[in-house]
């Protein structure tokens, strides 16, 4: 898939924990584990605001499009 989920990298630049944020932000620790390794297929807009909210930071930071990827599958 062209979009790829960097919240790993921003939540280790923060030093923020999956307990922690899961916490924090409202879901479970396993639906932020499944969006932390880019298995999930979708995200509420509300989970994003919050993750930005808690995190400090913008959707592009945890969210980035790769077109060649997208141009790979075709």
């Amino acid at each position: 898939m062209p979009i790829t989920v960097n919240l790993d990298v921003v939540m280790a630049r923060r030093r923020v924990g999956v307990g922690e944020l899961a916490e924090r932000v409202g879901i479970t620790p396993a639906n932020l584990s499944i969006l932390k390794n880019d298995k999930a297929r979708a995200i509420r807009f509300s989970t994003l605001e919050a993750l930005c909210r808690e995190l400090g930071c913008q959707p592009g930071d945890l969210l980035s499009y790769d077109e060649e990827e997208t141009n790979d599958e075709h």
